[in-house]
């Protein structure tokens, strides 16, 4: 009888640490340490994402402020993008930050680990998760490009990663995907149901014969593809993908095709690494989110998908006197069925009234599902 006991106390603890582990809260990351798991809000059924573009941070009070009004200038420093993220996350109250680049000025930072604890500090102090990539300016300090990612991924509440796990050959620093799973104690509380996507879109060539900034390679696109192949066989969730440097494709906009406006010319790569045309292979992704022209901040749809830009963000990076530094809100909201029904954006201006503008829908489930549309029966006569 003792013995049958014994048994019985060892199923029983075994099956207690079995359902601990499994509806945990936490993963743990490829640097051991333990990561909140990302998922949708039970009050309101919504995922929401602040985009944070080009901070351009420095040294903090000393740095002063690119191309604000006369009247701003003397106490204009860095000092103002933190306190514009502070009061971004108080409004907005997002589950998700996204930094996408340009997070430093090197060339203007004394020290980057200084610049980047600075930089990240009110999302840190916020207790919001948080991801970021690389732009083509966050090397440009005391560290390499691999050592800011590498910085990046021991700072607290991030889930950003230095690259995918497993994975041996791969371009550049920070590529990933988290996914957000459905509502605690929903049926879709273990199954990812929105997929977010992270590159690094690199910063300058490497090719002698090919000037201009750097794209996204074709180890990155192999793993973004089988990546994305893996989570629509689980399930058909929608996608968004963050990464610095806008795509070619973004030239195809004009003022008749987007929301928002064009004030400077795209600076993508002088070459076209066919990452476009992979996004639009695989399906899932709905929107893509960069920065890199700050004087841009609107968002085009092409082949099913939204090309948009953050806006520029930080008072140290180049910007126009009088237009109001902005960032990006992404809101994905649940059906019934506990799945994404539609993915919606605006932008905030760093005005008095921190004022929201240019609200449009980015997807929208059709009632078939997820099953594309489709092309409409044209008579030819």
């Amino acid at each position: 009888m003792a013995r049958f006991l014994l048994i019985v106390f060892v199923v029983l603890c075994f099956l207690s640490s079995f359902i601990t582990v499994n509806t945990q809260r936490t993963r743990r990351s490829s640097n051991g340490r333990t990561r909140k798991q990302l998922r949708f809000d039970k009050k309101k059924g919504e995922f929401k994402v602040l985009q944070v573009a080009d901070m351009h941070y420095a040294d903090g009070r000393k740095t002063p402020c690119e191309d604000v009004l006369p009247n701003q200038l003397f106490h204009c420093s860095d000092l103002n993008t933190s306190v514009f993220i502070n009061r971004m996350i108080k409004a907005e109250k997002p589950d998700l930050i996204v930094f996408t680049g340009d997070n430093i000025y090197g060339f203007d930072a004394t020290d980057a680990a200084s610049s980047m604890n600075a930089a990240f500090a009110p999302a840190i102090s916020s207790n919001i998760p948080w991801a970021a990539v690389l732009g083509n300016h966050d090397q440009e300090s005391t560290l390499s490009r691999a050592g800011v990612m590498k910085h990046i991924v021991t700072m607290k509440n991030t889930l950003s990663q230095l690259n995918p796990e497993g994975i041996e050959i791969i371009d550049g620093f920070g590529n990933y995907n988290l996914e957000v799973h459905g509502v605690e104690g929903t049926s879709s509380m273990n199954k990812s149901i929105l997929n977010l996507y992270f590159l690094d879109s690199g910063d300058y060539s490497t090719v002698s014969s090919i000037p201009g900034y750097g794209w996204i390679k074709p180890s990155q696109q192999f793993w973004f593809q089988e990546t994305s192949r893996k989570l629509q066989k689980a399930s058909k969730a929608p996608g968004l993908a963050y990464f610095h440097i806008p795509l070619p494709e973004y030239a195809r906009f004009d003022k008749s095709n987007f929301t928002g406006v064009r004030q400077e010319g795209i600076s993508s790569a002088s070459v076209n690494s066919g990452f476009f045309t992979t996004l639009v292979e695989t399906g899932d992704v709905k929107g893509v989110f960069t920065g890199h022209d700050h004087l841009n901040d609107f968002c085009g749809k092409l082949s099913g998908i939204h090309l948009c830009y953050g806006g520029g963000f930080g008072y140290h990076a180049y910007g126009k006197a009088g237009w109001s530094r902005r960032a990006r809100v992404v809101v994905v909201s649940l059906g019934k069925d506990e799945n994404v029904k539609s993915i919606r954006t605006w932008k905030r201006l760093d005005d008095e009234k921190l004022s929201a503008i240019d609200e449009q829908v980015l997807w929208r489930r059709s009632s078939s599902g997820s099953r594309r549309k489709k092309p409409p029966v044209v008579n030819r006569g």
